[in-house]
């Protein structure tokens, strides 16, 4: 990342990065946070920080779930795969060993997701992907 900023601030000039992730972990944002540049200024917005749970039936880990799965139905609904899609609860057992963005490992179990994507639909995506657009967009406009 450092590289590829420093090439934009000194090759074209940008003196702004909004960097967005979607990855929850305290080590990846940690290392976002060790960019260094000569003038510019970058923030780093973690969208799944953001309060979804107004938006969402069952707020829960995102791995392949309502959120997930709603989002790419919205985006990009050629590769969801519906048929698939297999709802997993996490046991409170689970849920004190599993965090989002701290395992890089799907509990025992899991048929790939933790949550319920059974719950996405794409007018919900387009409702989250609105939500996150204007969360985002007010970051830009503090600055």
């Amino acid at each position: 990342m450092n590289e590829l900023i420093e090439s934009w601030e000194a090759g074209a000039g940008v003196r702004e990065f909004l960097i967005l992730t979607a990855q929850s972990s305290e080590v990846h944002l940690e290392a976002l946070s060790t960019i260094r540049t000569d003038g510019a200024t970058v923030q780093v917005v973690d969208i799944f920080r953001l309060d979804f749970g107004s938006l969402l039936e069952r707020p829960a880990p995102i791995q392949g779930g309502e959120l997930d799965t709603s989002l790419l139905l919205y985006l990009a609904p050629q590769l969801v795969r519906m048929d698939l899609a297999q709802d997993f609860a996490l046991t409170p057992g689970m849920l004190a060993r599993y965090r989002p963005g701290h395992s890089r490992h799907l509990p025992t179990g899991s048929p790939g997701s933790v949550g319920f994507p059974s719950l996405a639909s794409a007018q919900k995506g387009e409702r989250l992907y609105t939500f996150i657009l204007e969360r985002v967009s007010r970051c830009l406009i503090r600055s």
